[in-house]
């Protein structure tokens, strides 16, 4: 049973004792309908025929890049990866890690700024082996639209990023210089 071998495997990262954000791989298709992958056998031979692709391997490869999809193709117990700009994953993570961010609603930096935050605090991320997910293809939301078009909603998510980087440099002092270096690099 899946769901079961899921809650096994994690059990055994003991979590408890450990600050740990486990990265569930996520991909994507462009087929309104899809029949599920049952494992990760699957899955892959269906990214080989090219009916799946990692997620947003197309517009932001950034975002999952860092999730090393290469190694998890062959990985069979969780490993680690390290944050790089602008990685957004999905993560399951303990109650009582950091919360999101509220200045981020809407499109646009939510993600990014948290897994940001739970490297600041030392979290490992942990890529699991066995999960993975699949984003399958909806309409644009509101937001993302707003972000497109409007030149202000962009200014005002830049403005938000700054102070978000303020506050990460007062809270984690130099630690947190690498977040803002990478960023000015961009």
């Amino acid at each position: 049973h899946p769901s079961y071998h899921h809650r096994n495997s994690i059990q055994q990262l003991e979590l408890p004792q450990r600050k740990a954000a486990l990265i569930v791989p996520a991909f994507e298709t462009l087929h309104y309908r899809l029949t599920f992958p049952k494992s990760k056998a699957e899955l892959l031979s269906m990214l080989d025929m090219g009916s799946l692709y990692t997620f947003r391997y197309h517009v932001w490869p950034k975002g999952h890049a860092p999730t090393d999809y290469a190694k998890w193709r062959t990985a069979t117990v969780p490993y680690r990866v390290a944050w790089q700009p602008d990685f957004e994953p999905y993560v399951v993570v303990r109650r009582d890690c950091p919360k999101y961010d509220q200045r981020f609603v809407g499109f646009g930096w939510n993600k990014v700024s948290h897994i940001m935050e739970l490297d600041a605090q030392e979290y490992e991320l942990l890529v699991l082996p066995n999960a993975f997910m699949i984003h399958m293809p909806h309409a644009p939301s509101f937001d993302i639209s707003k972000f497109r078009l409007s030149a202000g909603y962009r200014g005002c998510l830049q403005t938000l990023r700054e102070e978000f980087h303020q506050d990460l440099s007062r809270r984690y002092g130099a630690a947190a210089l690498k977040y803002l270096t990478a960023e000015r690099s961009l």
